[in-house]
């Protein structure tokens, strides 16, 4: 399948991954549809600022409210679902908001897909439904482990697509990917966190366990695995890993991003910035050699690259940050 001239629907296309996925496609010579949570303000998230905007067709909704994503699906092609709930700390006080969220809004984008005979759904999953990894590097075939109920969720909702495969033929494919990075990234993950600390002169950083370790991907090499799975017409009823096949634990990924500042910072660890023991994943590094067998994809960030991009763009935009405050 070639994507040009498709007529495509991003699912949280206001968000970090979503909003670079949808200019991405716009590049490719798509018709990009947009949906985003309805607001009073009607506030369209990072596409506000996308040097896309006015080539993107923005939909406002509720990826809950079933009426509202059959509206949006109506005239796609292809549906790329991003929406979701992310926040691992948030789903420990609110589990059932991510299930409404995640697992219903995983029904709702499917049962329409179904019902208005869309080509091909991208469900978006992430690499935290694998837990700690029992083996490395982490393959497709790698035990689901629920370490939290935002992982649990996803869980359900990959399955609830594959079930929508199997039950129905609906096209779907599972993209997973590993950690995504880059700019426009909320301050609840890690590298953001890390950067906005520093850069607000703060030579004593706060960051929760330092010794996981995480497989970190630049959100444009990621946006392209996306892309390159969409494409191919031999994966559909497949999970397919996106990742860089390295891995860092969180002190190095510290002093690395301080070495690129070029300052010297002592770490602090917050009790309340660390997962419970038995939720914590330890370690993650993915095996890539699916989405290498089965398309050209390949990384062409080094971590280095990426984080100097991100901190240059977030050099630019640290006002719109709180570097003092946890956010869950």
């Amino acid at each position: 399948m070639n994507i040009q001239g498709k007529k495509i629907l991003v699912t949280g296309a206001a968000g970090f991954i979503g909003s670079h996925l949808a200019e991405q496609l716009v590049e490719a010579g798509a018709s990009v549809s947009a949906f985003v949570r309805y607001n009073s303000k009607s506030s369209w998230g990072w596409l506000e600022s996308s040097p896309r905007k006015k080539d993107i067709t923005v939909i406002s909704g509720d990826i809950r409210d079933y009426d509202s994503v059959k509206a949006a699906v109506k005239d796609a092609q292809i549906v790329f679902h991003l929406a979701a709930l992310i926040g691992i700390p948030y789903s420990y006080q609110s589990p059932l908001a991510y299930i409404k969220t995640n697992i219903e809004g995983t029904y709702n984008v499917l049962q329409a897909a179904r019902e208005l005979g869309v080509e091909r759904v991208i469900q978006t999953s992430t690499s935290e439904v694998y837990g700690t990894a029992r083996y490395v590097p982490i393959n497709e075939e790698h035990p689901l482990q629920p370490q939290s109920p935002y992982s649990a969720t996803k869980i359900g909702a990959d399955n609830l697509a594959l079930s929508f495969y199997h039950a129905f033929n609906l096209p779907v494919v599972v993209a997973r990917p590993f950690n995504t990075y880059g700019p426009r990234q909320s301050a609840r993950a890690v590298i953001p966190t890390i950067i906005t600390q520093i850069l607000s002169g703060q030579k004593e950083i706060t960051l929760g366990n330092l010794a996981p370790t995480r497989d970190l991907n630049f959100v444009l090499d990621t946006v392209k695995g996306f892309i390159k799975i969409a494409e191919n017409d031999d994966i559909l009823g497949e999970i397919i890993n996106v990742g860089s096949g390295t891995e860092i634990s969180i002190g190095d990924l510290a002093k690395l991003i301080a070495k690129l500042l070029q300052t010297e910072v002592h770490i602090k660890q917050d009790q309340h910035r660390i997962r419970p023991g038995k939720s914590e994943v330890e370690r993650l590094v993915c095996d890539h050699g699916k989405i290498q067998r089965l398309t050209d994809w390949k990384p062409c960030y080094t971590l280095e690259e990426g984080l100097t991009i991100t901190i240059d763009w977030l050099k630019e935009n640290l006002q719109i940050y709180k570097p003092e405050q946890y956010n869950v």
